[in-house]
């Protein structure tokens, strides 16, 4: 029995010596194996390796936790917390300084500055400076700059008029070369030369004018002029070549172009947001987003202070909305008590824009709370008036944001926070004096950003649309050339006279 015990024990430390043996084999196998693959990817031993050295640095696509535990308030950290440890060396971001060392006005962009080149289509007057009551003189269908230009409508309709700056601008290239010096983009008429397809159709302006139907009509006009449109670009050749993927359309008024826009999605559209268009119709990837045209004056010569302002927050405007709109009433009654704070209704009738520029002009914040959509006219509103904007719209999409960071002039707080009792309130009061200095004077620096005008001035906004429909150029290329991979082995070589349909379905996924 105690033999067979002995033996039975010794069995068991055999057994445990055998497994150790064995699993050091394993690892000294392992390691061996890992040696020689270390080895291998050096450079100098395998001219095939990559070289880790030529890959970018990983920390350059680190993402924002925008669940900072700071909150909102993290934009508004002191600089002495982001300022480098000894053992770093602070990043200077290319444009971030001048020559005097001094914080540039210019938006961060990256390389020279190129020249957009673009083929505006002859479209009749009816699409465009005909929607003015402008009339046709001789056989041209544009007017003559050097002699008058036609005369936009006032009021709201001016907001989302940036169709009309942006034709002049691209007319006055050619009819008034001298009146700029400083072009962003020029008219071609070579299609084949250029960069982008314009289309001069005056979409918000059809919608504001014509969306109405008379009694006598079955449609509006603005039903027919998208109609016209349609059938139009569709068939003319440039369209057909490249599917409509280089061409540029404006559709700046959120409900314009609601029945061509189904039709024409492949183009880059020129929108104020996203708010009424399924992504696959538009999206930030794909289109380019533009300021509207404030409507208040600009503050000239502003001298104000922190302390000449006595009103803490502003919103004067349509409290009851539909949509995301909601948010504006919860903050009514939040507000709406507090002694420095100016929320109330107002419009642009009997007086209403010169209430409002007198009002922001006097406060030290101002809101900018969804509507019914996610953007507004009050936010550029705001920046001409130098009122620090308070930005509450979550789904809110911001014009050359890829070469401006907003955060230096604006305040973002999202929406769940702002309806928390008394959090919007205490959250503005926690702004000192010397941070609301510094937004105050970057407001004043970016406010040419947002300027419409005619002649365009340098780094006005015609001229940063069409730098931020350059900077989409390269993707209108690469899909259009994909798009082309397999013209040949399907139409065999005679590509010049292929037919391709001039109305795509709408995409179940755009990407």
């Amino acid at each position: 029995m105690a033999e067979r015990n002995v033996s039975h024990s010794h069995f068991k430390v055999v057994s445990r010596n055998s497994l150790l043996s064995f699993f050091s084999l394993i690892t000294m196998l392992f390691m061996m194996s890992w040696l020689f693959i270390l080895r291998s990817t050096r450079p100098e031993d395998n001219p095939n390796a990559i070289d880790r050295n030529a890959l970018p640095d990983s920390n350059q696509f680190s993402t924002i936790n925008t669940e900072s535990p700071f909150g909102n308030r993290a934009i508004l950290g002191n600089e002495q917390d982001l300022e480098p440890t000894s053992h770093e060396t602070k990043k200077t971001l290319p444009d971030e300084t001048n020559d005097s060392g001094k914080c540039s006005t210019k938006p961060r962009t990256s390389g020279k500055k190129s020249v957009l080149k673009i083929f505006m289509y002859d479209l009749p007057s009816e699409f465009h400076f005909g929607l003015l009551d402008w009339k046709e003189e001789g056989h041209g269908v544009w007017p003559d700059l050097r002699r008058k230009l036609p005369h936009y409508p006032g009021g709201l309709n001016l907001q989302h008029s940036i169709e009309y700056w942006l034709t002049l601008d691209l007319l006055a290239s050619e009819q008034l070369p001298e009146s700029s010096d400083s072009r962003s983009a020029i008219r071609v008429h070579n299609s084949s030369e250029a960069d982008v397809i314009f289309v001069p159709f005056f979409s918000s302006l059809s919608y504001n004018r014509f969306s109405r139907t008379d009694p006598h009509e079955k449609r509006s006009n603005n039903k027919v002029l998208q109609e016209k449109v349609v059938k139009f670009v569709t068939a003319q050749l440039e369209w057909k070549r490249s599917g409509g993927r280089d061409h540029v359309i404006l559709a700046h008024h959120p409900n314009s172009m609601l029945d061509a826009r189904t039709k024409l999605w492949p183009a880059t559209f020129i929108l104020s947001d996203f708010g009424r268009y399924p992504p696959n119709i538009a999206n930030v990837e794909k289109d380019v987003i533009a300021p509207y045209k404030h409507v208040v004056e600009c503050y000239e010569n502003d001298s104000s202070t922190f302390d000449s302002r006595p009103t803490l927050l502003y919103f004067q405007g349509a409290i009851y909305r539909k949509d995301g709109g909601h948010v504006r009433q919860e903050l009514f009654y939040l507000l709406k008590e507090e002694k420095d704070v100016h929320f109330s209704f107002g419009s642009a009738q009997k007086g209403g824009v010169k209430d409002a520029s007198a009002g922001m002009r006097s406060s030290k914040f101002c809101l900018n709370i969804a509507g019914d959509t996610p953007s507004s006219n009050r936010l550029f509103d705001a920046i001409a008036s130098h009122c620090v904007p308070v930005i509450i719209s979550d789904e809110i999409e911001l014009p050359y944001e890829d070469a401006i960071d907003y955060t230096d002039f604006c305040i973002f707080v999202r929406t769940r926070d702002a309806l928390k009792k008394r959090f919007l309130i205490d959250f503005v009061r926690s702004v000192k004096k010397d941070e609301w200095t510094r937004m105050w004077n970057r407001l004043k620096q970016v406010q040419k950003y947002y300027e419409f005008q005619f002649p365009s001035k340098e780094a006005d906004a015609v001229q940063m649309i069409w730098q931020a429909v350059a900077r989409k150029a390269p993707l209108m290329r690469l899909k259009t050339n994909k798009s082309r991979r397999f013209f040949r082995s399907v139409y065999g070589t005679n590509m010049g006279n292929v037919r391709v349909k001039s109305s795509l379905p709408t995409p179940k996924n755009f990407w």
